[in-house]
């Protein structure tokens, strides 16, 4: 049975070719000092935090490799145990055996491949990491833009965690002072004054705003916006797609119908991650292969963040159609999800503009710079990437519930003579919300849930 205790395991460095490879091992120290003694020999010893020139020898004493070994004793270490890193040659072939090897050596000290993430969360175990940190390595591995990877490495470097520890704190010491009046009932103290709660907790709105306007962001680099474009055969989508992108990611024809399947495409706008998705055409059709396209381009729709439908400029679709297409796709939205109406084929239309429509033309590009900034404000992206971390949806959920509570307290507050005891416990329960953060009051499941979706070797 798999502990957290157990002497772990795995190759740290990407699957495929590369000139460096890298197998990581992490343990207690006396079970490393054991392994260093198996694999290089007896008498062996490795001085810590230097790099070491060894042949990493078979069970017969020839070399699979030569390379560099590392010794990290705890709790200095990545995992707060000590950690033996070889690092070889990158080939997969050379760093499977290599792998083989040490679990064979460390077969009789209980030795096992690692989980993924397993060595992020013995960090986060052996107090190295809070949960926001251990999410932030996950985070700055798979950044997709260079505002996520410094939004990510805030939040590593412990610059959320700050924020959310200084928060709890201020929360626990007005919560202990009201306690402390609760405890003394007898005692003649006028509440308000004494604990200067309602400034106390205005000061604490502010933070927590500020906070979640920061957070909110780094939200939007690490989950990136999926759009997706909606409206009838030939009315330009596929065309828009290819403007946006920046390239012919879409076939273009004059005739209706083309897109059969949704086609994605990741492009990045200001360096806010953006997925598209050209849909087929919604219609009304015996097309057994279309109409399969159009119930594909109806699922899209429900995963959206944001809907470009698109209308032609050249009134070739009548407003009875245009409507139909739209109540069928606002049917399939989830709650809250913006629409934004494009017209396109501007350049050879005479038609005037409808209100809150972007005119465009997917053909020569014209109104694509606007449609571009009008797509991220719907979103609320503001173009300063300073002072983000890259929060993740339970970050943001917690944050809401924590604010939810300190609402609720700031009525209570308001009143001229406020139940403490109902106050005291809305500050206890807005300071839980953000210790589920920083990983305080987090269950097991979640973090097997959490760390289950790392790399190998991390």
């Amino acid at each position: 049975m798999k502990t957290d205790r157990d002497p772990i395991v795995a190759i740290a460095t990407a699957p495929g070719r590369g000139g460096v490879g890298i197998v990581r091992l992490s343990a207690k120290d006396e079970l490393v000092q054991e392994f260093i003694q198996e694999f290089f020999g007896k008498g062996a010893s490795l001085k810590p935090r230097y790099a070491h020139l060894r042949k990493f020898l078979d069970e017969s004493g020839s070399a699979i490799d030569e390379g560099l070994a590392l010794y990290f004793p705890a709790p200095r270490s990545y995992t707060g145990e000590s950690v033996l890193e070889l690092q070889g040659h990158g080939g997969p072939v050379v760093l499977q055996m290599l792998l083989s090897r040490m679990l064979a050596v460390g077969k009789s000290l209980g030795l096992r491949i690692a989980d993924p993430g397993e060595f992020t969360k013995r960090a986060f175990l052996n107090g190295r990491l809070d949960l926001s940190q251990a999410e932030a390595v996950a985070d700055l591995i798979d950044a997709t833009t260079e505002g996520a990877a410094r939004a990510a490495t805030r939040s590593l470097t412990g610059v959320f965690s700050d924020k959310i520890h200084e928060l709890t704190a201020d929360l626990l010491e007005l919560r202990a002072l009201i306690e402390a009046i609760l405890d003394f009932p007898e005692e003649e103290i006028d509440f308000i004054k004494t604990t200067q709660s309602r400034e106390r907790i205005s000061r604490l709105h502010a933070d927590f705003s500020e906070l979640m306007k920061a957070s909110r962001q780094g939200s939007i680099l690490r989950e990136g916006v999926t759009v997706v474009l909606v409206g009838s055969p030939n009315v330009g989508k596929s065309s828009l797609m290819n403007a946006l992108s920046g390239s012919d990611v879409a076939i273009v024809t004059e005739i209706a119908g083309t897109t059969r399947d949704k086609i994605e495409h990741d492009i990045q706008i200001q360096g806010v991650p953006i997925r598209l998705i050209d849909t087929a055409g919604v219609r009304d059709t015996d097309d057994k292969v279309e109409k399969m396209g159009i119930e594909r381009t109806m699922q899209a729709v429900e995963r959206a963040d944001v809907v470009l439908h698109l209308k032609d400029a050249t009134n070739q679709l009548s407003d009875d159609e245009g409507n139909e297409i739209l109540q069928k796709v606002v049917a399939r939205l989830g709650r809250g999800v913006p629409i934004l109406d494009i017209l396109n084929k501007c350049d050879v239309a005479n038609s005037s503009v409808e209100g809150g429509c972007i005119a465009i033309s997917a053909k020569t590009g014209f109104g694509i710079d606007e449609l571009k900034q009008r797509l991220l404000a719907l979103v609320g992206w503001e173009s300063n990437t300073e002072g983000l971390f890259l929060a993740r949806e339970r970050h943001m959920e917690n944050l809401y519930l924590a604010k939810e509570h300190l609402d609720i307290a700031q009525q209570f507050v308001s009143m001229d003579y406020p139940p403490l005891d109902l106050l005291a416990e809305e500050l206890r329960l807005a300071g839980d919300a953000l210790g589920d953060i920083v990983g305080e009051t987090t269950p097991d499941d979640l973090l097997g849930m959490i760390f289950s979706r790392f790399c190998i070797g991390k």
